[in-house]
């Protein structure tokens, strides 16, 4: 690791007094370097991180870490400061701070060695020689491995007058508790490697046998099928989905974030112990989902059907937004009789701008044509895992058959994952059993959700889907403006939650078969979502007072987010202060929405923000939207945070934020 951290990349007097200075501060020594390429560029990847989860950890340690494009080789800076930084850690602030920069493309030998130097970080030994070096060459050259850190003394051996009787012999030792483990985090570089520390140090102390599979960025090593089937208990400690899950159904779980196998592995073990005696597990292999087993206990049915259907909107983005902005293009360069072109397969010339265009098109229609059995069949993968899959697909592309549409791929889901759970259900013979994935539940599942779609349901979805078209084509007047305002509510509530996903789908379901309605709604849909991140810059700048460092520097990203159509550019802004944020930028999002369908503003890109403008039916009306509603959610916003008032989502009332960069910490009330 000696190439990683040098003297250069130490600093034992750390100045910074917040997590954002520190950062900076330690980040500015690897520019200097050359290692880094772009410091504003890798501090937001750094932030980007550090939003996902705080990089705290018990025991006074700070761990900011990312993968980025700006660094060019695999960095380790450490800074050290003697009254702490806050990380958001529950023991309070940090006073070893390390920041690991590791690039986009970083290979596996040097994730492995990062890896190392989490597990090491558990060792108070090592900690304590960290907090004793004096010398920058010393503390890199202990951080990469190649001094030890000084043992702690042994006990001194107490004198006794007389020899101690023998021992009698102990019994035979009993067999001990098994547990295996799996840990992983967003970025699969620190929090990972020392939950599995923490974990097996744990399991020493507590006399358990502990086998942990840490699946990090490097890649994971799976845990031999012996040890799990061995094991008498397991432990999810995890911030993204576990991979191949299902080898561990049938024992005692439990399933908690990352950050717990850190903070308190003891009591996980005493938790899982405790499961194993009263004798509960999880589901067998083959009938539970990725969705069930991420939710928390007592879930409802309302949530589990609600993460269904953004598992199939989550996978059909891509497509929209490579299908849709490849029409775009098609449209943009050859002009919109373009969808009359015969196919490039048949007839193409290499100089004519307009076969290029007809390329672009044929193709981005082509991905466009997946979004319904994409979004169903993930609707299933939801439901139902993998055996899903088959019958969602089948059940999508029946929907488009029929001309059922965007509604129809919803059914089509539903049913699918429906069926394969039900048919996973059945005790089947054993015979059976290892063809079932195979061939059975994707036999069964697609000829019941067919006869189901062509049969049953999907007539009655298409005569639906029908009559909204054409209610879409109609719209004018005031209906229209009341849809706008809707729209643009939905979109600027959660800030690319699940209401704002709801808005967004509904909006792109009627780009399959497009009309004046449809367009009129992707307008309106796209512009109000646009609106918050830009009306948070705009308020940074006009009051700048009222926002801390951290605010003002995301408010200078938040204008290339919201005319990029990134609404959740505002989200920074809204977790710090959501009771002033989230209504001010859904009224600016209804204005917006509302003055989109008035101006009767159509748009046949579902993304792109500004720099799809050449496809926008009156562009001038269609700024003045944006503008309009950008400008009433930055006044309220600032209008509300120079009010103050108690009650309001804040500790510290009616003052200014910080220029330290620490804003009025906020109660979780949205």
């Amino acid at each position: 690791m000696s190439d990683m951290i040098t003297a250069d990349l130490v600093d034992l007097d750390l100045a910074a007094q917040t997590k954002e200075a520190a950062a900076r501060s330690l980040a500015e020594r690897m520019v200097a370097l050359g290692r880094v390429t772009d410091l504003d560029g890798f501090l937001a990847d750094v932030a980007a991180r550090e939003a996902q989860m705080p990089t705290g950890l018990d025991g006074g340690i700070g761990i900011p870490h990312c993968r980025s494009e700006h660094v060019t080789e695999p960095t380790l800076a450490f800074g050290r400061r003697a009254d702490g930084i806050d990380f958001g850690a529950p023991d309070g602030p940090a006073d070893l701070i390390f920041l690991i920069a590791a690039p986009a493309g970083a290979d596996d030998a040097h994730l492995t060695i990062l890896s190392a130097l989490a597990r090491r970080l558990m060792d108070p030994d090592f900690t304590a020689a960290l907090r004793a070096a004096t010398d920058p060459a010393a503390t890199a050259s202990l951080i990469s491995g190649d001094t030890a850190p000084p043992a702690a003394p042994e006990p001194a051996a107490t004198a006794t007058a007389e020899e101690p009787p023998p021992a009698p012999a102990a019994p035979a030792a009993p067999v001990p508790f098994r547990v295996v483990a799996v840990t992983s985090c967003p970025t699969g570089i620190a929090h990972t490697y020392m939950a599995a520390e923490a974990l097996e140090q744990a399991g020493q102390a507590e006399g358990v046998e502990i086998v942990v599979e840490p699946q990090g960025s490097a890649g994971f090593t799976r845990l031999d099928p012996a040890v799990i089937a061995a094991a008498d208990g397991v432990i999810f400690a995890h911030d993204v989905p576990v991979r191949e899950k299902e080898r561990f159904a049938g024992k005692p779980t439990v399933d908690v974030g990352v950050k717990a196998g850190i903070n308190r592995p003891a009591e996980l073990l005493a938790e899982v112990r405790d499961k194993a005696a009263r004798g509960e597990t999880t589901a067998p292999a083959g009938t539970g989902s990725p969705v069930d087993e991420a939710g928390g206990p007592g879930e409802g049915y309302g949530t589990k059907l609600r993460k269904w259907l953004m598992s199939g909107v989550s996978y059909m983005v891509p497509f929209v937004a490579a299908g849709g902005l490849l029409i775009a293009l098609g449209f943009a360069i050859g002009g919109y009789t373009i969808d009359k072109a015969p196919s490039v397969a048949e007839h193409f010339v290499w100089t004519d701008s307009t076969s290029w265009a007809a390329l672009l098109f044929q193709v981005g229609g082509l991905a466009f044509s997946f979004l319904v059995p994409v979004l169903a069949g993930y609707i299933a993968y939801g439901m139902a895992d993998r055996p899903g899959l088959v019958p969602g697909f089948v059940g999508g592309s029946i929907a488009l058959t029929i001309n059922a549409g965007f509604l129809g791929g919803l059914a089509a889901g539903l049913i699918a994952g429906g069926t394969v759970m039900a048919i996973q259900r059945v005790r089947m013979p054993a015979a059976l059993r290892g063809i079932m994935p195979v061939v059975v539940i994707p036999l069964i599942s697609s000829a019941v959700v067919g006869f189901l779609m062509f049969l049953v349901v999907g007539k009655p979805i298409a005569e639906l889907q029908k009559a909204l078209t054409d209610w879409l084509s109609g719209l004018s007047g005031a209906n229209a403006v009341i849809l706008g305002v809707v729209l643009g509510l939905m979109m600027c509530f959660d800030l690319g939650g699940p209401l704002n996903k709801v808005a967004y789908a509904f909006a792109v379901g009627g780009l399959a078969n497009p009309n004046d309605g449809s367009l009129k709604v992707m307008a309106a849909v796209m512009a109000a979502g646009m609106v918050p991140p830009l009306a948070m810059a705009l308020a940074t700048v006009v009051r700048g007072g009222l926002f801390n460092r951290t605010e003002r520097e995301n408010g200078k990203a938040a204008w290339v987010l919201g005319s990029s159509f990134i609404t959740e550019g505002a989200i920074p802004f809204a977790a710090a202060d959501p009771l002033r944020v989230i209504p001010s930028a859904m009224a600016g999002g209804a204005v917006t929405g509302a003055l989109s369908m008035l101006f009767e503003c159509t748009l046949r890109a579902p993304h792109g923000g500004i720099f799809v403008l050449p496809l926008i039916g009156n562009p001038a009306l269609y700024l003045i939207a944006i503008l309009a509603g950008t400008a009433v959610s930055a006044a309220l916003v600032i209008l509300l945070k120079g009010m103050g008032g108690r009650g309001d989502g804040k500790a510290v009332e009616g003052t200014p934020a910080t220029e330290s960069g620490t804003a009025p910490k906020v109660p979780a009330t949205v």
